[in-house]
């Protein structure tokens, strides 16, 4: 199937032309679509997706904001449903392939010739997306494949965007500084924001649809690990069996996927993966609360006062010191 004729090239740039349009952060520009911001290329992916992925519903789906665990839970999810294809870690493919290789984006798979591959990848597929859950392809929205969706206190999401951003950015665009930025983050200005309509949108489907969509906070999996993992498990259909808990299978799924552990793996400390970004940038920190050493007071009452504004009566709340 080919995605990318003339006249289809012609109809997508009269679209992206015609939308609304702001400054980006590692972009030149950001374009609104079905209410929330991307960059062009990306929203090529996103417009092709919707058209043309098919899920299956056997189908896994990382969901994230970017910046918001989304590596680690990639390498979770992977190493707990391939758990009985790689009993032996001396040949896990988390030894020797970067989390986004191994779950794949799927806008990012729609950009051009590596669809067919994002389409046939072997059963239990395993996707991810930046992208909110209204704009996701209708197959992943109807189909009963499911959604795990990782949430992060917007105060470190923040920190990690700026930095982020500003490290995989081209050459040819300034520095953000740190106010610009978060004058934007609290606009919503940023891929695939605004950040708090993309939180509620999963957050509301995982209410009303729990069988569908599983909402996790990163947070939450700093202070129980084991506790999650087991709960991802039993959200996919695959829950621990009593022999692999006593095995210590439990331990050995988190150890892999550890931030530690990934992070010392020379796979990671050089190459590029997913938008040709340097896999060592998916690595910085991974801390609770380190939005502490770089907010001021001022901005620390603005973003309060603004989460209490945005999530009032939603049932959400958010823990942003370790």
């Amino acid at each position: 199937m080919a995605f990318t004729g003339e006249q289809q090239a012609n109809e997508e740039d009269k679209l992206i032309l015609s939308l609304p349009i702001e400054k980006g952060w590692r972009t030149p520009d950001l374009y609104l679509f079905q209410e929330f911001w991307y960059s062009s290329r990306i929203l090529q992916g996103v417009i092709n997706s919707q058209k043309y992925f098919q899920a299956k519903d056997g189908d896994v789906v990382v969901a994230s904001f970017p910046k918001s665990g989304t590596t680690w839970l990639k390498a979770l999810t992977f190493a707990i449903v391939n758990r009985q294809h790689f009993s032996s870690h001396k040949n896990h493919p988390l030894l020797t392939s970067n989390p986004h290789e191994l779950v794949p984006f799927v806008e990012v798979g729609f950009l051009g010739d590596i669809h067919d591959r994002i389409s046939n990848m072997a059963e239990p597929r395993l996707y991810a997306t930046h992208v909110t859950f209204p704009s996701l392809p209708k197959s992943i929205q109807e189909s009963n494949c499911k959604v795990i969706y990782i949430c992060r206190n917007p105060f470190d999401t923040f920190i990690s965007c700026w930095y982020f951003f500003n490290k995989i950015k081209p050459e040819s665009l300034p520095e953000l500084t740190m106010e610009e930025g978060f004058e934007r983050y609290c606009k919503g200005l940023i891929e695939t924001g605004p950040w708090w309509n993309h939180i509620l949108c999963y957050w509301k489907e995982s209410i009303d649809r729990p069988n569908k969509v599983l909402f996790l906070k990163y947070e939450d999996l700093k202070d129980d690990i084991s506790f999650h993992v087991k709960r991802v498990a039993e959200f996919l259909g695959c829950p621990f069996t009593q022999d692999e808990e006593i095995s210590g299978l439990i331990e050995s799924v988190i150890n892999l996927s550890s931030f530690e552990k990934m992070k010392d793996l020379e796979v990671n400390k050089s190459g590029t993966t997913v938008m040709n970004v340097e896999k060592k940038y998916f690595f910085r920190k991974a801390e609770v609360g380190d939005w502490v050493n770089y907010f001021s007071l001022p901005m620390r009452e603005t973003l309060s006062k603004f989460i209490e504004e945005k999530f009032s009566g939603s049932g959400l709340s958010f823990k942003t010191c370790s």
